[in-house]
């Protein structure tokens, strides 16, 4: 297993927002964290591939002498090829989001009442149904499926599959999934089966909206895409060519900050913002074409 990076680096309560934006293009994720109470925070981010420290350490001095201050000293180190996913999720009790209860194999009871349930095995697939992004996204499909709009779906970015099977078992509606890791395609195919869904979804490992599947089906009624911001508005426009007229849009994996990002690209493709969900620092958007 390829090991993922690490790098870190410390800035004043203020600057946090500006250091954290510099860096978000050059990672995968970034997280910020209160040192002491107005002082120094934490910026932390985690990468798949190795960093470009070098581009990073010039944007970082550059800003550092823009707004007055000591160079920040910044750490890279590459992080154990732990199984975080799992390790996460078995740690966590089973998960209600929505119309949705979420658990593991190792969750022996019934369904609670009035629930509909999905065995997820995340294994080294992202999509246990533990973050925010997940949960905000199952709220929304929870609410669109009760009013019956929905004709045919595609989950971009599907992970371990959890958006998708929740729309075939809600909506009762063919679902195409596609992630650019061949491995998440394999774990979802066994999380199809598990869930009985997989007649309804149909997995793809492919590049985003160039998925041959993706091509060939044209237009979908609803759009699911959990993934980070940056990449979601660069996508807007292949989401606006496969999206029906009056369809539907759930965009996750942004925090609050990067609503505008967001929603300002999809605005410039002809969509509307109609409901956000808010869960901790991190939000799901619903928009209409």
């Amino acid at each position: 297993m390829q090991p993922m990076w690490r790098v870190a680096f410390e800035v004043p309560e203020a600057l946090v927002p500006v250091f954290a934006d510099m860096v978000e293009p050059h990672v995968d994720a970034v997280s910020t964290f209160e040192l002491q109470e107005g002082g120094q925070w934490l910026i932390e981010c985690t990468s798949y591939n190795e960093p470009d420290t070098t581009r990073i350490g010039m944007k970082l001095a550059v800003l550092a002498a823009a707004h007055g201050i000591a160079e920040p000293e910044m750490t890279k180190e590459p992080l154990a090829p732990i199984d975080w996913v799992t390790q996460t999720y078995l740690s966590f009790p089973p998960i209600t989001a929505g119309r949705f209860f979420i658990h593991g194999s190792h969750h022996k009871k019934p369904v609670p009442k009035g629930k509909m349930g999905l065995q997820i095995e995340a294994a080294m697939a992202f999509g246990s149904g533990e973050h925010a992004t997940t949960q905000g996204c199952l709220r929304a499909i929870s609410e669109l499926a009760a009013k019956g709009r929905i004709k045919d779906a595609l989950d971009m970015g599907c992970g371990s599959g959890i958006l998708a099977f929740a729309l075939a078992k809600l909506a009762h509606v063919p679902v195409i999934g596609v992630d650019i890791d061949e491995l998440s395609i394999e774990i979802a195919q066994e999380n199809a089966k598990l869930n009985r869904v997989h007649k309804l979804v149909k997995l793809y490992a492919a590049n985003g909206y160039a998925a041959e599947a993706v091509r060939r089906h044209g237009k979908f009624d609803l759009i699911v895409a959990n993934i980070l911001a940056r990449p979601l508005a660069k996508m807007s426009p292949s989401l606006r060519r496969h999206l029906q007229p009056g369809g539907t849009v759930i965009l996750s994996g942004l925090l609050h900050r990067q609503e505008p990002l967001v929603i300002n690209a999809h605005r410039a493709q002809g969509l509307r913002l109609v409901k956000r969900f808010r869960l901790g620092d991190w939000s799901t958007l619903v928009l209409k074409g």
